[in-house]
């Protein structure tokens, strides 16, 4: 039986384990199983604040920090009471002052004077914390804007797309490109042209609703998510916003910077209903926009936008077919209308793929042209058809010419030229030789910069051909502004002839036009005799079309030139070997 002074040594050997406790720096609390704090380490009452303890429990500051993970534990463990039962916890404890994360242990044990009682020895884990959310906010987030990325616009667009499907509703997505920022970071440096997509950023944000996304997934591209079944006017209002914030000057460093944009935008569910089909559609349209003109909004529309996917697995081909030399030029002959005699051909780029076959070309150059290869296959073929002409002429005893087409994202390349030095160099082509395709809306994305860059082109003897007449702007001002040598008619007023008066119309209108200009015309897509005797009689100097041949491999129009035949006069031999 202990004596009176008994528990004295109870209370000493606490103090000293709270002694040891205090010295180790830890966040320690020690309770009664009634949740009664009977200690608490000075580290722990300066982080979590909360002064005296008198008739403090841990449960009332579980209480009034908010824990109840916390509260729960503490209850279980009291409810309990057995020595050895324990817990791990992490909990967030704000207060007033401080906002501290913990790793919590919580045991149940026996005090050195019998008493059971609960420990808990907390670990700060708030810097650790801070450096996960720092690296998780890194990693969602663009750095020079601080919107989303695009990993986290496509957990956006998921959960909208989870949310359209249980409320009924549909969404919008709406692709931002800035029209004139390669100008800015080119001409004023990149500081500059980080200033303008913060203050973009900043504007386009402004202009959203609070349920609105914005994120940024490019270099001046950026993509808003918009909740809610909007009618295509209401999307053309709501985008109409977002361009005029845009076209507004940006006043950056002395600097008075006008920059505008660019607006495509998809829906779900009529367009896709999947996120990675949502924003290529929108993307897709985007491009549409900046191709017809600039500072707009477009719809996606399958109509305008060619192949509404990105085949993922034929893209990564299409990188192999380069390697293995799978793409191929095919030849289509230009006809003097008169003679009927060949005058060129015209270049059009085929894939041979080992197991499709011969892949469509409205498959390949889409994808080429957004992932960049068609910079290298334009160069490529612009080489090999310069050189081909050279063999053409060997076989036909005589002159012909070559046409080739250039397509927007060649155009805009800053390299062009010199590629286009390097085919005539290597081939020794004369320029005047070389004509080179370009469609209206190439020309209208940005017409100063094509008239420099034309003007180069005319200035090496080369000939500029508009392709698809009448299809674009249909803007007589650059007809003048440019030079422009050739006029290609597009199949489409071909098409109807010689029965449809407006096609009439349009071609008589195109070729007494070319006429006063001193332009030569082609009509393409001369399918039957009476067209080519109706553009014939109308003083169309070239035709071009299934009538006087289909594109051809290299060999089989050698052949043509050799026997001086077109299509339908070819011998039945050459006619199987076209085919």
């Amino acid at each position: 039986m202990l004596s009176s002074s008994s528990p004295a040594p109870a209370r000493d050997s606490l103090n000293d384990m709270d002694g040891l406790l205090e010295e180790a720096g830890d966040i320690v609390f020690r309770l009664s199983l009634a949740g009664q704090v009977l200690y608490a380490s000075r580290r722990a009452v300066a982080l979590v604040g909360i002064g005296a303890l008198d008739g403090m429990t841990l449960a009332s500051l579980a209480a009034e920090v908010d824990q109840p993970v916390l509260k729960t534990a503490l209850l279980e463990l009291g409810e309990a009471g057995q020595p050895g039962a324990a817990k791990r916890i992490e909990a967030r404890i704000r207060s007033q002052e401080t906002e501290t994360w913990f790793e919590l242990r919580l045991s149940v044990y026996t005090a050195p004077d019998q008493s059971r009682q609960m420990l808990v020895v907390g670990r700060d884990l708030t810097s650790q914390h801070t450096t996960e959310e720092r690296l998780r906010h890194m990693a969602t987030h663009d750095a020079l804007t601080e919107l989303p990325n695009r990993l986290l616009l496509t957990d956006r667009i998921r959960m909208t797309i989870a949310q359209a499907r249980r409320s009924g509703q549909g969404f919008s997505v709406a692709t931002v490109g800035l029209d004139a920022f390669k100008k800015v970071n080119d001409g004023l440096g990149h500081p500059i042209g980080d200033a303008v997509l913060r203050v973009a950023a900043a504007r386009l944000r402004k202009t959203l609703r609070d349920s609105d996304t914005l994120a940024r997934v490019g270099g001046d591209e950026f993509v808003a998510v918009l909740p809610g079944t909007f009618t295509e006017a209401q999307i053309k209002l709501v985008t109409g916003r977002l361009l005029a914030t845009l076209q507004a000057p940006f006043e950056i460093d002395s600097h008075t910077i006008y920059i505008g944009a660019s607006v495509g935008v998809s829906v779900y569910p009529q367009h896709a209903e999947d996120e990675v089909r949502l924003v290529a559609l929108a993307d897709a349209a985007m491009s549409r926009a900046k191709e017809t003109g600039k500072a707009r909004c477009v719809v996606y529309s399958a109509r305008h936008s060619g192949p509404p996917e990105h085949d993922i697995s034929l893209e990564a081909a299409m990188f192999q077919a380069v390697r293995e030399g799978e793409f191929l030029l095919y030849y289509q002959p230009i006809v003097d209308a008169r003679t009927r005699e060949i005058e060129g051909f015209e270049t059009l780029m085929r894939w041979r793929h080992p197991t499709l076959g011969m892949v469509p070309p409205v498959r390949f150059i889409p994808i080429a042209e957004t992932n960049g290869l068609i910079n290298l296959l334009g160069a490529w073929a612009l080489k090999a058809a310069c050189v081909q002409l050279k063999q053409f002429e060997e076989v036909a005893k005589r002159s012909l010419y070559i046409s080739v087409n250039i397509s927007p994202r060649q155009f805009r390349n800053d390299k062009f030229l010199d590629v286009l030095d390097d085919a005539m160099a290597f081939s020794g082509l004369p320029g005047e030789k070389l004509v080179l395709e370009i469609t209206e809306g190439t020309l209208m994305i940005d017409p100063a910069h094509a008239e420099t860059i034309l003007t180069k082109m005319a200035d090496r003897k080369a000939r500029i051909a508009i392709d698809d007449f009448g299809t674009g702007y249909s803007s007589l001002a650059y007809l003048k502004r440019f030079p422009i040598s050739v006029l290609k008619i597009d199949r489409a007023f071909i098409r109807d002839l010689p029965g449809s008066q407006k096609d009439g119309a349009i071609c008589n209108a195109v070729l007494d036009l070319a006429k006063h200009l001193g332009l030569n015309v082609v009509a393409e897509g001369v399918e039957t005799e009476d067209q080519l005797a109706y553009m014939q009689d109308r003083g169309c100097q070239y035709i071009q079309g299934y009538l006087t041949g289909k594109p051809m491999a290299a060999h089989v129009a050698m052949a043509a030139l050799r026997e001086r035949t077109y299509a339908n006069l070819m011998p039945p031999e050459l006619r199987q070997v076209q085919a």
